[in-house]
C-alpha cells in the first residue's frame, strides 16, 4: 500500500509515521524547503525563537501520540505555573494558575467572593471535557448523519454548544475581567470569544486541568523530532515539490502531478490549508470559508533578556470586548489593543548567546484581505510604543535585531487569507460542519490539518492525524478482507 501525503505540516508528519507503523510505503511532497508547517523557528545567527505557536496545551494528548509512534523520550516538557499574568492598563495584574488552590486564592485577592464560581466552572467543565472529547474529538463524521445521534445531541445540549465561550463564562463569574480571563483563550485558535461555540470552553479549562507547558528548545523542536523520525523510518520526503493536481479515475484517485510529473499511489492525504488543498481536486468547489484571525508578529533578538517575570504574558487594553469587536465584527485595527508577549529565555538558555535573549510579540488583527500591509506596519509602530510603556522601558537599547511579520506574509506563506489558525472556529465551521478527514466523493482521498475536523492547535491537529490513521487502518483491513473473499 502506497500513501501519498501532500504537505508536511504536523498533521501530515504524524499521519506518515502512523502509516509507516502500519507497514505502508509513504511518500511526502512539501513545496517548501523545510517540514513542520506552522511549527518553525525564526533564526538569526545564534538566536532562535518560535515563529508560530508558543503555548503548549493538552500535553497528555501530545505525549500519548509521541508514545504511540515511539518518540516519547525525544521531547522534554517543562511545566509553567503560574500560567501567565493578565496585565491591565491601571498597573494591576491577575495571575492564572494551574494549581487550583493558588488560583482560588488569586481570585479572592482580586475578586472577593468569586472563587466559588471557579470551583463550579472546573467541576462542570471536567465532566464536559470527557463527554466532548469522547463524542466529538475522538470521531470523524464521514457522513453527517453519524453526527446527529441522540447521544451527540444530548452532549451538545449538555455542553451548551449553542452559547458562545464568552456567554458561558458569564455564568460563573460576575467581574468582566474574570469573564475575559476565562474566554480570551479562543484566540489560541483564531476565534472570537463572542462567536466561538461554548464547546471550546474546554480550552481555558484545560489550562487549569492539564497545565501549560514548554518544550525545551522551543515548540518547533517537535517538528525537528518528527522530521528526524521520518528519515529514520524510511519515509520518502521530497521538499521543493509542488503538487498542482490530484489525478482521478472514476471515484478513485490514482496519484498526483508533482513539479509537472505524475506520481502514482494507492491513496492520497491532503495536509495543509484545506481551502487551498481542495482546489487540487477535480471537483469545482464553490464553498467559501471564514478565515481565522491574523497575527501581527514581532521577533526580537536582544542583548539582554526582556524585562518580564513570566514566560507568557497577556497585556489587556481598557476593554478586551472592544478589541474583539474591532477585530471580528468591524474588521479594523483596534485603537485599544490587547497583545501577548513570549519570553522563553527565562527558562531556556539555548535560544540566544549567553546573557542575551529572544522575545516574541503577537497582536490579534484582521486577516490579510481586510488591511493593507502598509497599514499593518504603521500599526506596528504604535504597538512597539505600547511594548516600551507596558513591558520594558529599555527595549530599544536591548534590540540587536527585530523582524515584523504581517498577515500578508502569512498569506504568501500559504495560510488561508493570512489567518494564522486555518478557518475560523465558528459554529458552522466546527464539528460536523468542518471539513472532515474524508471530505470528497473519492474513495481514497483524505485530509488532515488545522482546517479539518477536529480543529486547530498543534495537539488537536496531531489528534486528528491519529483519528485519520485509525480510519486508514480500518479501510485497509476491509480491502484485504474483500481480496481474500474474492
Amino acid at each position: 500500500m502506497k500513501t501519498i501525503i501532500v504537505g508536511a505540516g504536523i498533521g501530515g508528519m504524524v499521519t506518515a509515521l502512523y502509516e509507516r507503523m502500519a507497514g505502508n510505503e509513504v511518500v511526502m511532497f512539501e513545496s517548501k524547503a523545510r517540514l513542520g508547517g506552522r511549527l518553525a523557528y525564526h533564526e538569526r545567527g545564534e538566536y532562535r525563537v518560535d515563529e508560530g505557536p508558543t503555548v503548549v496545551l493538552l500535553p497528555n494528548m501530545i505525549k500519548e501520540i509521541l508514545n504511540e509512534i515511539g518518540l516519547a523520550d525525544r521531547v522534554e516538557f517543562v511545566q509553567i505555573d503560574p500560567l501567565y499574568p493578565l496585565h491591565f492598563p491601571d498597573g494591576s495584574n491577575f495571575l492564572k494558575w494551574s494549581n487550583k488552590e493558588n488560583q482560588k486564592k488569586e481570585i479572592e485577592k482580586h475578586f472577593p467572593g468569586e472563587s466559588g464560581g471557579f470551583d463550579e466552572y472546573m467541576d462542570d467543565m471536567k465532566e464536559r471535557y470527557f463527554d466532548g472529547k469522547a463524542s466529538f474529538l475522538d470521531h470523524a463524521f464521514l457522513q453527517r448523519r453519524a453526527f446527529w445521534t441522540i447521544g451527540n445531541i444530548k452532549t451538545l445540549i449538555k455542553l451548551k454548544a449553542y452559547q458562545s465561550v464568552r456567554k458561558q463564562s458569564k455564568k460563573y463569574f460576575k467581574s468582566i475581567r474574570l469573564q475575559e480571563a476565562f474566554a480570551l483563550q479562543t484566540l489560541y485558535i483564531g476565534g472570537s470569544p463572542e462567536q466561538t461555540p461554548a464547546i471550546y470552553s474546554l480550552v481555558p479549562f484545560s489550562e487549569h486541568e492539564h497545565g501549560i507547558w514548554y518544550i525545551k528548545g522551543g515548540y518547533a523542536k517537535l517538528a525537528e523530532v518528527l522530521a528526524e523520525a521520518l528519515e529514520e523510518r524510511g519515509v520518502e520526503v521530497r521538499t521543493h515539490s509542488s503538487v498542482s493536481e490530484i489525478v482521478t479515475e472514476a471515484n478513485e484517485a490514482t496519484g498526483c502531478i508533482v513539479n509537472g510529473e505524475e506520481v502514482n499511489g494507492d491513496r492520497i492525504v491532503l495536509n495543509g490549508e484545506f481551502p487551498a488543498a481542495e482546489k487540487l481536486m477535480p471537483e469545482n468547489s464553490k464553498k467559501t470559508y471564514k478565515p481565522s484571525s491574523g497575527c501581527l508578529l514581532f521577533y526580537f533578538g536582544l542583548n539582554k533578556p526582556l524585562n518580564t517575570a513570566h514566560v507568557h504574558n497577556f497585556y489587556i487594553g481598557e476593554s478586551l470586548d472592544k478589541h474583539m469587536n474591532d477585530l471580528f465584527v468591524e474588521h479594523k485595527l483596534s485603537d485599544d489593543p490587547a497583545f501577548y508577549v513570549f519570553n522563553p529565555s527565562l527558562i531556556d538558555e539555548t535560544l540566544a548567546p549567553e546573557g542575551h535573549g529572544v522575545a516574541y510579540v503577537l497582536v490579534p488583527v484582521p486577516s490579510a484581505d481586510k488591511i493593507s500591509r502598509k497599514e499593518y506596519l504603521t500599526y506596528a509602530e504604535k504597538i512597539k510604543k505600547l511594548l516600551i510603556e507596558r513591558t520594558d522601558a529599555q527595549l530599544n537599547e536591548k534590540i540587536e535585531w527585530e523582524h515584523i511579520r504581517t498577515p500578508h506574509e502569512a498569506k504568501l506563506d500559504g495560510l488561508y487569507q493570512g489567518g494564522s489558525f486555518g478557518i475560523a472556529p465558528t459554529l458552522f465551521q466546527s464539528g460536523v460542519f468542518r471539513p472532515q478527514v474524508k471530505p470528497f466523493s473519492y474513495n481514497n482521498v483524505y485530509a488532515v490539518g488545522a482546517s479539518v475536523h477536529p480543529g486547530g492547535g498543534i495537539p488537536i491537529v496531531m489528534h486528528g492525524a491519529k483519528v485519520l490513521s485509525k480510519i486508514l487502518r480500518s479501510e485497509t483491513k476491509e480491502e484485504l478482507m474483500d481480496i481474500k473473499e474474492n
